[in-house]
């Protein structure tokens, strides 16, 4: 961040890269094992936040983004030292790339077609997801009842996370192999 202060014209050059796992895949040989997932990685330059009010905007978006509508329900606007501590980069994307790998396992026709390698070693894919677990208040809030925006959100994130997990296996299985 305090390099961003420092940085003129373009601003700081910045790359971002974020990866899931989506399912471990397991084949018959150790050389063919891989995983189901999705990636991104972009290039470009950031700059600091330094309008008010875009902070806000970029301080709520944030926000929401860890549990939607929690913004509404926290203590906001920030106070001004909270506002004075907390720094917000703009970052211009100049490029980037993504990848996803779905599917199940590729084994090669080598190890296919020997019995005594199909025979005794097991193959598929282990979905992988993120699940939320129940909320645990703390002492600090008086409210006893978990809010049903956060309950609705964890019950939604859930179904979609195990989803998209799940069906990363099936897409290049032909119709007939989905159970």
């Amino acid at each position: 961040m305090n390099l961003t202060r420092a940085s003129d014209g373009e601003g700081l050059p910045i790359c971002v890269a974020t990866s899931q796992v989506d399912g471990l895949i397991l084949s018959l040989t150790p050389n063919s094992h891989s995983y189901n997932y999705r990636s991104a990685v972009l290039h470009g330059y950031a700059n600091l936040v330094t309008d008010e009010q875009e902070k806000l905007w970029a301080m709520e978006l944030i926000t929401n983004s860890v549990l939607e509508g929690r913004w509404d329900n926290s203590r906001v606007p920030p106070d001004k030292a909270e506002m004075s501590s907390t720094v917000i980069l703009k970052v211009k994307v100049q490029d980037g790339s993504g990848k996803i790998r779905d599917g199940g396992v590729s084994d090669e026709r080598k190890d296919t077609e020997d019995a005594n390698v199909t025979g005794r070693i097991w193959t598929g894919v282990v979905p992988v997801w993120q699940n939320f677990g129940t909320p645990v208040p703390s002492g600090e809030g008086k409210l006893a009842e978990v809010p049903e925006h956060i309950t609705s959100y964890i019950e939604t994130k859930n179904k979609q996370n195990r989803a998209l997990a799940e069906n990363a296996v099936f897409v290049q299985l032909p119709p007939e192999e989905h159970h």
